[in-house]
């Protein structure tokens, strides 16, 4: 069907770009699922299948509930939704055990496969509880995939490519939520019928089968490859990733830095993810974790799987017009996100995240002070600052989040490190998306309050403990936590340190003449403690 050549064909740039092309479908994918529930809470023959959840007075049962009622189904529809988080976190957690076993492809053909019985158990359902079983199974399938796809892509990309290819990741999420909003809103004129909400809930399988049909005819990641000893597969995907043959200077110099690396950390185990020695793994796995918590705690679930509802209860826009406002939002959103397409590689990771903290931090206290008052001004100005919050977003933490921690952590535990830091993403989503109506029900605009408190906080601690990884290799920032002996010196470091790449890729400082070449050939040369044991008792035996 698609011709017996390798990879279809492709090598270079090309071969890079259909690797990001899949990544970013499997990020679609991720968005859509995120997305598609914001415009169906508010359908009348959405809550009319599952009451239990129903909080605009939708049904005649719904019209009467006291303040007490109204929170408890608050609760339960923040239930129904988070339970594809509490999925996905345990997703994440499963590919700290079997992610380094099947490998980055076949996990992420595993994950889509999950996500395929789920969607179909959600949009089939007609009860609360076959609902959150498909969304926790569906969750299960995406924190696989969220866990894999970003460590897959940043380890077949190139130094000066990694940034840019990770960040239309990002993109693809929000371009998912926009489709969801628009496939939602559409949909929502075929209401009271329930194909108004079944089948936005169901489309999400066709992306899940695009990524079955293809992601096994790309190349593995050239590091795992290295890792299970199948170094001639890793080279000859080196070579045709860079295009340029396997005994060129480029992928010969690639292939010993991977290799250096991973001969090196393969001495260690799972343990090392918890250890502070020279390589500083626990260092590592914190700023990970945090960088993954701060995306979820700046508040920005709480527009994407309720913005329809703010728009409704919140600002007291009717039904149709909350619908075409929440499309317009994430419309916006895609469009912003592209940004940081385009300046992540100019800028730098701490830039962008830096800008991104200071505007989340005005635009929620904006917010704040508009949903304190009533009125049609307010309301206006709060509307408009839901779309600024988002621009913020999307220029500095949309993307970021599952760029930052591949880049920093070692090959041994690159893929426990990210599952573990995308668990993160997913407990701390779970808690908002879980709060976010319960807190609208009892303290109103405070909400608004807290997040701006928390991205204020954001700030100060990304300037001073996360170090710039624009432009480095990999193994360039294994070097760097090598030298650094204290929390407070990394960014310095990373600062002073020269690169081996240039800002077009071209190389600066072949690897074989750099001193952790050195020090690792070094290292390597002398026998293990294993082997000296094995020595000793060998010459003890001949001398017996």
């Amino acid at each position: 069907m698609f011709g017996s050549s390798r990879y279809f064909g492709l090598k270079g740039t090309r071969l890079n770009v259909a690797v990001g092309v899949l990544a970013g479908l499997d990020f679609l994918l991720f968005g859509y699922d995120q997305g598609v529930m914001g415009g169906l809470l508010t359908l009348s023959s959405f809550v009319k299948t599952f009451p239990e959840i129903d909080t605009t007075a939708a049904t005649e049962t719904a019209q009467h509930l006291n303040a007490s009622q109204k929170t408890h189904r608050s609760t339960i529809q923040g239930i129904s939704v988070a339970a594809y988080n509490v999925g996905c976190f345990f997703g994440a957690i499963a590919t700290i055990f079997i992610g380094d076993r099947l490998g980055r492809r076949k996990t992420i053909f595993l994950g889509s496969s999950v996500m395929v019985v789920g969607a179909a158990l959600q949009c089939s359902s007609f009860s609360l509880a076959q609902f959150i079983t498909g969304r926790l199974v569906t969750g299960f399938g995406n924190g696989l995939n969220t866990s894999t796809v970003p460590t897959w892509q940043s380890e077949c990309s190139r130094s000066h490519r990694r940034g840019q290819l990770v960040m239309i990741e990002g993109a693809m999420i929000t371009g998912g939520i926009c489709f969801s909003y628009w496939l939602d809103f559409g949909f929502s004129f075929l209401d009271p019928s329930t194909i108004a909400w079944r089948f936005p809930i169901g489309f999400q399988i066709f992306f899940a089968l695009l990524i079955l049909l293809f992601v096994l005819r790309l190349p593995e990641s050239p590091r795992w490859l290295i890792l299970k000893g199948q170094e001639d597969e890793a080279m000859s995907v080196l070579s045709a990733l860079s295009d340029l043959p396997p005994d060129d200077p480029y992928v010969h110099g690639e292939f010993s830095a991977i290799k250096d690396t991973v001969l090196e950390m393969s001495q260690g185990g799972f343990r090392d993810l918890f250890t502070m020695d020279e390589n500083r793994h626990l260092h590592r796995t914190i700023l990970a974790y945090v960088n993954q918590v701060f995306q979820q705690i700046s508040g920005i679930n709480l527009i994407t799987y309720y913005a329809a509802t703010i728009y409704q209860e919140e600002i007291g826009l009717s039904g149709l017009t909350s619908r075409a406002l929440a499309a317009a939002n994430g419309t916006e959103y895609f469009a912003a996100s592209w940004i940081a397409v385009f300046t992540i590689e100019k800028f730098g990771r701490r830039q962008l995240m830096l800008f991104g903290a200071a505007g989340m931090t005005f635009s929620m206290a904006i917010l704040a002070i508009m949903n304190k008052y009533t009125g049609k001004g307010t309301g206006i100005v709060a509307a408009l600052f839901l779309f600024i919050f988002n621009t913020f977003f999307a220029i500095g933490w949309l993307g970021m989040t599952w760029l930052y921690p591949a880049e920093i952590v070692p090959l041994r535990i690159r893929a426990p490190a990210n599952a573990l830091s995308t668990s993160a993403n997913w407990a701390f989503n779970f808690m908002v998306v879980m709060v976010t109506p319960v807190a609208f029900a009892s303290i109103q605009y405070k909400t608004y309050v807290i997040f701006a408190v928390i991205n204020a906080f954001i700030f100060p601690v990304v300037y001073f403990f996360y170090p710039e990884t624009a432009y480095r290799s990999l193994e360039e920032m294994d070097s760097i936590f090598r030298k650094c002996s204290s929390y407070f010196t990394l960014v310095k470091i990373a600062r002073d340190e020269p690169r081996r790449y240039g800002k077009k890729g071209e190389l600066l400082i072949n690897y074989e003449e750099t001193e952790e070449h050195a020090r690792r050939a070094s290292i390597l040369s002398q026998p293990s403690e294993k082997a000296k044991k094995a020595e000793g008792l060998a010459v003890e035996n001949e001398g017996v």
